[in-house]
């Protein structure tokens, strides 16, 4: 008689803290939806959720949530609060929109969201293409040099930072600042990660009170000053023209009035201070990973890059989509079961943490044909890399101008780019990237 098979135990597969899974996660991502649609995964006491179906509807069921804390204290919720050495760091996460739930999300985002429509994104092409140009030009005038810290981090940090208003003296200290602070998303981060996090923070929101305390004195084309104006629905339409006009690096005037917070539907200061942190951190780190995630894809399938230099202006849109498919710079997603749901027959409790697990999804058969293979000129590709739902990626047209146009430059300027050494990839799991990736011209 053959014996039953053993339970399936997802803690086998999925092992995010060793380095072989870092390295290539997704072969176990196929055991995992091989075996099924919702797994619970004591390690880390989340519920694992591999497949495109139940990621994607899951992202826009409003049963889950970023947070807890707008219906339930922690008690309520059986969650323990944060340890209260931890405060500075969730004072200034759990106050920006990505945490955040209705009506309070809705509030921040509503006035944050027209400087990141398509159409404000576009306002800004000819600067990122000129920054690209640039960068790439640099890089082979020295012959090469670390891809990480020549092209990928300055193109976006520069992009977002011009937009936010942040002088140029200081950039220099937002990739640190964000770098410590986003280790706290990882599994299970350690203490030593979460010291790191909290100093960052402090010190993060102490220069920005300073900057938006200098922006109330002397108001300029940026968003910052923008959030500053914005107090109602049509307060925020002016200040957003003036910061849009900023954008398309031809701006005329600047914005004139500063008014106090009616009705609950201004920023307070520190909701200003997360949001523009969050605007910081999120407008840089995915690009960052998605480039460099992208070249070391590329470099790898000779086959592909050859065809991408043959016919850039074809595919480089859909080599974009495809490269932010096929190794996903934002692995994990976290949301609260705030409501009972089931999934697959199976009872996942009011109390519960979903892990929904992009990368798996991205790499569905269900939904894409030959998902293990780079397909540059892929048409049917629905990845989900940007999100969906009300926590949607506001900067995803943004993130994809600057994504071509530094494939665009790389590709013009540097014909015969390869690898000088091999990469260093960053310890995470949640965000997937590398620390150092060196080519050569």
């Amino acid at each position: 008689m053959t014996p039953p098979p053993a339970p399936f135990d997802p803690s086998e597969v999925f092992t995010p803290a060793a380095p072989e899974f870092v390295a290539d996660p997704y072969p176990a991502y196929g055991r995992l939806r091989a075996a099924g649609r919702a797994h619970y995964n004591e390690p880390t006491d989340q519920w694992l959720i591999p497949h495109h179906a139940d990621v994607s509807a899951l992202l826009r069921d409003r049963r889950l949530g970023r947070t807890y804390l707008h219906r339930f204290t922690h008690e309520e919720f059986g969650r323990p609060a944060p340890p209260p050495e931890h405060e500075p760091f969730h004072v200034l996460n759990d106050n920006g929109m990505l945490d955040l739930e209705p009506p309070t999300h809705t509030r921040i985002r509503r006035l944050v969201a027209k400087a990141f429509t398509p159409r404000t994104a576009e306002r800004l092409r000819a600067y990122v293409e000129e920054l690209a140009d640039g960068l790439a030009r640099d890089l082979v005038a020295d012959g090469g040099g670390d891809l990480v810290a020549r092209v990928a981090e300055p193109l976006p940090v520069a992009v977002i930072a011009q937009m936010l208003g942040i002088p140029e003296s200081d950039r220099p200290l937002l990739r640190p600042w964000s770098a410590a602070i986003c280790g706290m998303y990882e599994l299970k981060p350690s203490e030593e990660t979460a010291a790191r996090a909290v100093a960052a923070s402090l010190e993060f929101s102490a220069y920005l009170r300073e900057l938006i305390a200098a922006r109330r004195d002397k108001p300029g084309d940026d968003l910052i000053s923008g959030l500053i104006a914005a107090t109602d629905d049509g307060q925020s339409e002016q200040s957003m023209q003036s910061m849009q006009s900023m954008q398309s690096m031809q701006a005329t005037q600047s914005v004139q009035s500063r008014r106090t917070a009616q009705s609950g539907r201004s920023l307070s200061e520190q909701e200003m201070i997360s949001t523009c942190v969050l605007l910081l951190n999120a407008g840089h780190e995915a690009t960052v990973n998605a480039t460099v995630n992208g070249w070391y894809a590329l470099l790898r399938h000779p086959d592909q890059l050859a065809a991408l230099r043959a016919e850039p202006e074809r595919l480089v849109p859909t080599a974009v989509e495809e490269l932010l498919r096929y190794d996903t710079p934002l692995q994990l997603f976290e949301r609260w079961v705030l409501d009972d749901i089931e999934i697959d027959g199976t009872v996942i409790p009011r109390g519960s943490e979903l892990a929904l697990l992009f990368g798996s999804a991205n790499h569905d058969p269900a939904v894409f044909t030959r998902p293990g293979e780079l397909d540059l000129a892929r048409r049917d590709n629905p990845h989900i890399s940007f999100g969906a739902g009300i926590h949607y990626c506001l900067g995803a047209p943004l993130a994809r101008i600057e994504l071509a146009a530094s494939m665009r430059a790389l590709l013009r300027r540097a014909p015969a780019l390869r690898l000088a050494a091999k990469p260093r990839r960053a310890p995470g799991f949640v965000i997937r990237g590398f620390q150092e990736l060196r080519v050569e011209v």
